[in-house]
């Protein structure tokens, strides 16, 4: 029997998504939407237009809003639903998504009106914290309706001074929270320092703390696709959250999760610079920020930076938006865990293995994505230099922390005079 999700953007009625007889999916906006001068696009892959969107044209879009791998297993178990119903997963957590997009079925619609929040104490926090690995993003819980891409275990979290709280029904959150992983050893400390040397660089990366809870470590992000507002008419300035829409370059590139890396037909360098020239307000600005990033990535030993790790932030100018590059984040040094993939997720001149990469490889790279080679050597000779030098002013007070900046020092080492 055919089915239907009201698709929301920004808390109003965008589009319905419709799973058929087959259970495949379609998407179509409402024409009230459409004839609103200031609509924007669910995606760069989906432009506003009457005809129905099929299966191939929005899959990539909507199965990019639900988390993967193992975390994707055990939401769709503990809910009772089938892991590939990608229909039934964003009915049942689709509440507070990235990005302004959210999803109900006609019954819930009266039903949710004023966020509402479940404050944890040090208590639950720890409970919820070692619950994380068996039941993400808490799916099953009453009123939890939380979704995150990505296999990594996390959650979000609604987060004001030293308080965290767990959104319920669709109450936006302010922060992403991720334990450390049973898996790699220290993750939380490794991904720490690699976002905070980023930041510490000059790039933009969101903000993140590392804090503990019964001597549990866990990341707490700032997500950049949530601001914060006051409400002025309290008196005393109430905080409130305010969604920021945003898609990852999968999703724009209508490529679905399970594609993400280039060798399985996941986006390259080259198309995510194209990606930026074709929709980028100042294309010029976000193509140095992705090379930047490309150099960083290959600096700090990030063999996982795939399509899934850049985005597009839609940002409200006036009574239009531009899309501009969002800030980075997963910035981790892959490279510290031995067992993990040495294999590149965007290859660099065509080589994937990140110990063969040569300077020939960087220049090769710089031509096929209309970089100017005499720029690219500069902003690589500058990174390296700036990371080796901003390194020592990065606390590193865990282990894994050291074992990551070693690594990091190292490899800049190596590679410094390349461009000299």
């Amino acid at each position: 029997m055919k089915k239907s999700l009201q698709v929301f953007l920004y808390q109003m009625p965008v589009g319905r998504l419709i799973q058929n007889d087959n259970g495949l999916l379609s998407f179509c906006y409402l024409p009230t939407y459409l004839a609103d001068s200031q609509a924007i696009p669910l995606s760069v892959s989906l432009p506003l237009r009457r005809e129905e969107f099929n299966f191939r044209e929005c899959s990539g879009f909507f199965s990019g809003l639900l988390p993967e791998e193992s975390n994707r297993q055990l939401i769709a178990r503990n809910l009772g639903i089938s892991a590939n119903n990608d229909f039934s997963l964003l009915a049942e957590i689709g509440g507070e998504c990235a990005g302004a997009v959210s999803f109900l079925a006609r019954d819930q619609l009266q039903s949710y009106t004023a966020p509402s929040y479940r404050r944890l104490s040090g208590e639950d926090l720890v409970s919820v914290i070692l619950q994380l690995p068996a039941r993400p993003m808490l799916a099953g819980e009453k009123n939890v309706r939380l979704s995150l891409a990505g296999a990594q275990t996390k959650l979000a979290v609604w987060a004001e001074g030293k308080d965290i709280s767990v959104p319920l029904s669709d109450a936006p959150s302010s922060h992403i929270l991720k334990p450390e992983s049973p898996h790699f050893e220290g993750l939380v400390h490794n991904e720490g320092f690699c976002m905070m040397l980023a930041a510490a660089c000059g790039l933009q990366a969101a903000k993140v703390e590392i804090r503990q809870a019964g001597g549990l470590d866990f990341l707490l992000i700032e997500r950049y696709d949530r601001r914060i507002v006051f409400d002025a008419n309290s008196g005393v300035g109430v905080p409130s959250v305010m969604r920021l829409h945003q898609e990852d370059f999968c999703q724009a590139l209508g490529i679905r999760s399970d594609f993400k890396y280039e060798k399985e037909g996941g986006p390259s360098f080259r198309q995510c610079f194209e990606l930026i020239n074709r929709n980028s307000q100042i294309p010029m600005t976000d193509r140095q920020r992705l090379l930047d990033a490309m150099i960083f990535n290959f600096l700090i030993g990030n063999c996982d930076a795939h399509g899934k790790n850049f985005s597009f932030l839609f940002e409200q100018k006036g009574e239009g938006f531009q899309i501009r590059l969002a800030p980075l984040y997963d910035l981790v040094c892959t490279s510290c865990y031995p067992t993990l993939d040495q294999n590149l997720a965007m290859s660099i001149g065509g080589k994937f293995v990140l110990s063969k990469i040569k300077p020939e490889h960087f220049e090769l790279m710089a031509k096929e994505v209309a970089i100017s080679v005499p720029l690219m050597k500069k902003r690589f000779t500058e990174l390296t230099g700036m990371v080796l030098e901003t390194i020592p002013s990065i606390a590193a007070e865990h282990p894994m922390a050291e074992k990551t900046a070693d690594w990091i020092k190292s490899h800049c080492h190596s590679v410094w005079p390349w461009f000299q």
